[in-house]
């Protein structure tokens, strides 16, 4: 296992990652190829930022592009709630995981910018 594997924003964003393809499979066939997938490549890609960041000596630039990405899944998440595409239970338990994403994102952040 490598070091990043232990990071919790890692293991935050890959339980986010595992709890996306859960619902969207459930997606009405309408949103299940555009938006279901376009939250898929975001969490991956958040991932895939994280790991990044982790190995770079310089890690602002990174860690501020993963904090973009975590918005905008915050926003898909929160569009298909309101398109009823996500129950409101399931919304609030992704909710918070995508907060508590956001909260290390921010932290690791502020961590490397001083």
């Amino acid at each position: 296992m490598s070091r990043y594997d232990k990071l919790p924003v890692y293991k935050a964003s890959y339980d986010l990652l595992l709890e996306i393809f859960r619902f969207t499979k459930n997606f009405n066939k309408e949103f299940k190829y555009t938006v279901g997938e376009s939250l898929k490549k975001e969490t991956t890609e958040l991932i895939t930022l994280i790991y990044r960041a982790n190995s770079k000596k310089e890690k602002q630039d990174v860690i501020q592009e993963a904090r973009e990405r975590i918005e905008v899944i915050r926003l898909f998440i929160r569009l298909m709630k309101d398109l009823r595409q996500i129950s409101v239970k399931r919304f609030t338990i992704v909710n918070k995981q995508v907060e508590n994403v956001s909260k290390q994102l921010t932290g690791w952040h502020k961590k490397f910018s001083n």
